[in-house]
């Protein structure tokens, strides 16, 4: 394993920030295996999947001996020197012919596993139609109820989805859903409805899984008249028919500490983004707005500022007196300053 490096600038730290676990995950890099064997097949699906990839893709030219279910250890190192949480398998033995192993990471730890056996790929080249951009984040369309229900394909959906996910956007633009990669299932065997109601071995036995066909659509949206266009999906490659084979399930533990979302911080909270708090909210020019209950006021007792005209009038009991004091001292200031001045 690789030796911890406490960062030494702020260049480095700032690299090693960008590794944390965030809320919003960044889009996930795979990195593409071949093993001691391979063949034609199996290279071939992996440089087509790795062209749907692109560019969160890393492949290794040099093949490697590798036995993920046996030894992860070496997925555990490539993972934490690539920062990636991602891992494409190919190997083909005599037992497992044109095998496809996806993997997937968590803190640089294994956190669960899916073999899939190729047993039907059809190349882009073969399907003369245009292609979709590299780069695109694609649609993803799973057509069954297995995906919902069966533990071994809701498995497998999340994985492609994991796999094919690119970064997480808010909103996105018409022109910019080029391709759809849709996944569906073969009709199930009649072996299939009594496995998955007893739970028992049967349940657990991938020779009586349905197998996958992975599909991949341009899209094209053509007028119609309305606001919403017409869409139409044509064909380009790859095809692949999968089948379901060994696998490796999540530890609970580490899976529950992989979901477990992070404590936001208390500007967060303030900005509304948190749990919402009573009286206050948050409008759309992004304003925190709140609302102060007070107690009835009495405006007869409500302080004003003092002036002559709001002062109450004397009495008129020995008010002449006073006013006529007043009247003879304003007339003693006003001769005392006229003799100043002619003075």
């Amino acid at each position: 394993m690789l030796r911890t490096v406490k960062p030494r600038n702020a260049r480095s730290k700032r690299a090693l920030e960008a590794r944390e676990p965030k809320e919003v995950e960044d889009a996930r890099t795979a990195i593409f295996v071949r093993g001691t064997h391979t063949g034609e097949v199996v290279n071939a699906a992996m440089t087509e999947l790795m062209a749907l990839k692109r560019p969160n893709a890393i492949s290794f030219s040099r093949k490697n001996v590798i036995r993920p279910f046996e030894d992860a250890a070496s997925l555990e190192f490539w993972s934490q020197k690539n920062d990636a949480s991602m891992f494409l398998v190919g190997q083909s033995t005599k037992k497992r012919p044109n095998g496809i192993i996806i993997a997937r990471t968590f803190d640089s730890k294994v956190l669960d596993m899916c073999e899939l056996g190729v047993d039907k790929f059809v190349s882009m080249s073969e399907f003369k139609t245009p292609k979709s951009t590299p780069g695109h984040k694609p649609m993803m369309h799973f057509a069954s109820e297995l995906f919902d229900t069966h533990p071994r394909f809701i498995q497998l959906k999340s994985l492609l989805m994991d796999f094919f996910n690119a970064e997480v956007v808010d909103s996105i633009c018409l022109p910019g859903l080029e391709h759809i990669i849709s996944v569906s299932v073969a009709p199930s065997p009649p072996q299939q409805n009594t496995a998955v109601s007893l739970g028992g071995a049967q349940a657990d036995d991938s020779k009586n899984l349905p197998k996958v066909h992975l599909r991949t659509y341009t899209v094209k949206l053509l007028p119609s008249g309305t606001r919403i266009p017409r869409v139409e999906l044509t064909e380009m490659g790859p095809s692949l028919d999968l089948s379901l084979r060994r696998c490796q399930e999540a530890d609970p533990e580490m899976m529950k500490a992989a979901l477990k979302r992070p404590k936001l911080k208390k500007q967060d909270l303030e900005k509304g983004l948190g749990k919402k708090k009573k009286n206050m909210e948050v409008d759309e020019m992004g304003d925190l707005r709140g609302r102060v209950h007070i107690a009835k006021q009495d405006l007869n007792n409500l302080q004003t500022r003092k002036m002559k005209g709001l002062k109450a009038r004397p009495e008129e009991d020995g008010g002449d007196t006073e006013d006529s004091a007043d009247d003879s001292e304003d007339e003693d200031v006003s001769s005392r300053r006229k003799k100043r001045r002619q003075e």
